[in-house]
């Protein structure tokens, strides 16, 4: 399966866990690393947030900054 977003494009978590400490005060993520599929062939990528580090995430679990959530 091939990615969707690219490397520096800005994103946003669509279902955020409440509980999550790393979830990003403003809401948008930069793609630092495409990873590869997973064995359910579902891409995902590494993101970060300034000040939160990095963390994965699978590719159904964001949006474009763009998107409306």
């Amino acid at each position: 399966m091939a990615h969707k977003y690219k490397v520096h494009q800005l994103l946003r978590i669509t279902h955020p866990n409440f509980s999550d400490t790393r979830a990003s005060s403003s809401g948008l993520y930069e793609v630092t690393r495409l990873r590869p599929d997973a064995p359910t062939g579902e891409v995902s990528y590494r993101i970060k947030s300034s000040g939160f580090g990095e963390r994965a995430v699978r590719e159904s679990e964001i949006a474009t900054q763009a998107s409306r959530i």
